[in-house]
């Protein structure tokens, strides 16, 4: 019991205590560091995620009411955000409003299968026909909107 005594002083006179616990905090310290940044990753992965699906899900529920596209558009977006927010997840207006108009063009039920529109020009009555590109949607600028 005298030597485990004695191994114990030494360690504790000699300083060994701090230069292990200096040596285990060096180590320790990255593999901390690469955890915390690997949670904070999949963290906004799933907060991204949420927001698409939200928008989705709130651009879909907007679709038949009789409103015009820029007001559908705002109310979207502030439905989104506001849910967020509620949430706990604060994510700023123009993330948002990218997520919303997103969402309205991967919704299959935004009238994004029109296969042709007519469109005419001028007095003369000159009509063309456009063939919009598959898959595509007409984007909605939030500049123009506000």
């Amino acid at each position: 019991m005298k030597t485990a005594n004695d191994i114990f002083a030494w360690i504790f006179q000699s300083g060994a205590v701090i230069w292990l616990f200096y040596f285990g905090f060096a180590i320790a310290k990255p593999w901390v560091d690469g955890k915390i940044k690997h949670a904070k990753t999949a963290q906004q992965r799933e907060v991204w995620a949420l927001l698409e699906q939200v928008a989705m899900t709130t651009v879909n529920s907007l679709v038949s009411s009789n409103k015009p596209g820029s007001q559908k558009f705002l109310e979207a977006s502030d439905q989104v955000q506001s849910y967020l927010a509620d949430h706990g997840v604060h994510i700023d207006m123009k993330t948002v409003q990218s997520a919303v108009q997103a969402a309205y063009e991967k919704s299959p039920l935004t009238g994004n299968d029109q296969s042709t529109s007519t469109v005419t020009v001028g007095p003369e009555g000159v009509t063309t026909t456009i063939k919009p590109a598959d898959g595509t949607a007409t984007a909605i600028d939030p500049k123009e909107v506000a």
